[in-house]
This record gives structure tokens, C-alpha cells and sequence, in this order.
């Protein structure tokens, strides 16, 4: 077989014809200062227009959703967020029975925070905890504060974690898949408003791509590849 002409990257569904695509979780924020912004605007009150027209235009870049093309190779584990890794270590967690690897994914409030699925698979259980809003870099935010954690057992009979952490600032966080959902690598899962943290928690043995201090990308950038798989891209 001809290996020369694989691609090494895919859409994970046709992209959108959208100019400047905003995800919708933030359409209701955006209208309000919208309208807002208009209102002072037709009382010529020029400066609370000029701030809430940049307030309005920051909402729209920190709700920005741009498409993303997935690796195709076998195996590879893509980052949930957008963000930069703070955690690339093997640790006990109360998720599992016995060590696992962890990659953490920090975002600022000037990364994208749309969310996307590390994996292949089936998602098997999520697990919605109350909690604290600790900044997401600290160690105890992973635990402490509040989290949404889903389990999803790929094709490969193995079982993955990704864990979206609210943060200081963050106070929602949205999740749009169920239990029973097949969901595929580098498509649209969810988002964290206003700065967060992505754990993904994967077999021990997993190949890490990525170390701390790295500059990830959603759906992109590969950050560990699971055990048994060639590495080759898929047709």
C-alpha cells in the first residue's frame, strides 16, 4: 500500500462556512453587551459605550471557536484544551485502582476554551462534583475544586479520564455529551468559561508526547499515544 500519499491530518466533521466562528455558549453574553453597548451609544454616553463595546469585543475573541484539523496516526491521544502543560507525571488517583498517567492542561483567559475529545471511543459515565474555585495551577484545584469528569473506554478496550477543572475565575462549566455517546478525536465536547484547567488521565504505560512548560492546541496537538499502536497515519 502506498503510504506516501496519507494524510496526517483530518477534520473530525466538515468545518463550518462561518467567517468568524463563535461558540454558542457565549451568545447570550454577547448579545446582552451588545444591546448594552447600543443603548449607551444612542444616548451618546461615548464613554460607557467605548467600554462596553470593548468588553463586548473581548467576549467574542474569549468565545472564539476556530476550526481545528485532527492527526490521523494510531494511537495518538490530542489535547482537550487549548493551553499550556503544567502536569506530565504517573500518579494514584481516586479515579482508578493502581498509578495512571496524567497530563494537566492550563488556559488563560486569552486561550481558546472550547473543548475537545482526546480520544476515540464511547463514553461509559460522567461524574459532576460541587466544589471550590481555587486557581486551576495549584495541585489541590485538580480535587478540590469544581470538576466534571468523563470516562470514555476506547476501541482498544482501554478506559480514559479527562477531568474539565473550573478555575479562580471560571463559574461554568459546560459539557455536551451523555453517557452512551460515541465521540471521536478532535470534535467538540464542551467549554470552561473564563479561565480552567483540563486533566486527561490515561493508562500508565501510554507514551507522553508532551512536557511541561509545552504550548498545546485542541484536537491538534498530540500529547501521548497509547500502548500497542504503530504510530503510522491512518488512510
Amino acid at each position: 500500500m502506498d503510504t506516501k500519499n496519507r494524510s496526517k491530518y483530518d477534520w473530525p466533521r466538515p468545518p463550518s462556512q462561518t467567517a468568524v466562528p463563535i461558540a454558542r455558549t457565549g451568545y447570550p453574553l454577547i448579545a446582552a453587551l451588545a444591546f448594552v453597548t447600543v443603548i449607551f451609544a444612542l444616548l451618546e454616553l461615548a464613554l460607557p459605550a467605548l467600554l462596553f463595546l470593548a468588553a463586548t469585543l473581548f467576549v467574542c475573541l474569549f468565545f472564539r471557536d476556530p476550526e481545528r484539523v485532527t492527526p490521523t496516526a494510531m494511537g495518538a491521544v490530542v489535547s482537550p484544551a487549548d493551553g499550556r502543560i503544567i502536569k506530565a507525571d504517573v500518579v494514584e488517583t481516586d479515579y482508578f485502582e493502581g498509578p495512571r498517567l496524567r497530563i494537566s492542561i492550563f488556559m488563560n483567559v486569552f486561550n481558546v476554551h472550547v473543548n475537545r475529545i482526546p480520544y476515540d471511543g464511547v463514553v461509559t459515565r460522567i461524574q459532576y462534583y460541587p466544589g471550590k474555585f481555587f486557581s486551576a495551577n495549584l495541585d489541590k484545584a485538580s480535587k478540590e475544586n469544581e470538576h466534571n469528569a468523563v470516562f470514555v473506554q476506547t476501541g482498544e478496550n482501554e478506559e480514559i479520564l479527562f477531568v474539565q477543572i473550573a478555575g479562580l475565575v471560571a463559574r461554568r462549566i459546560v459539557c455536551g455529551i451523555t453517557e452512551g455517546d460515541a465521540v471521536t478525536r478532535g470534535a467538540r465536547f464542551g467549554m470552561i468559561c473564563f479561565g480552567s484547567r483540563l486533566d486527561v488521565y490515561l493508562p500508565a504505560d501510554a507514551q507522553p508526547e508532551a512536557a511541561v512548560g509545552d504550548k498545546v492546541r485542541a484536537g491538534t496537538s498530540i500529547v501521548a499515544y497509547l500502548r500497542g499502536t504503530d504510530h503510522v497515519e491512518s488512510v
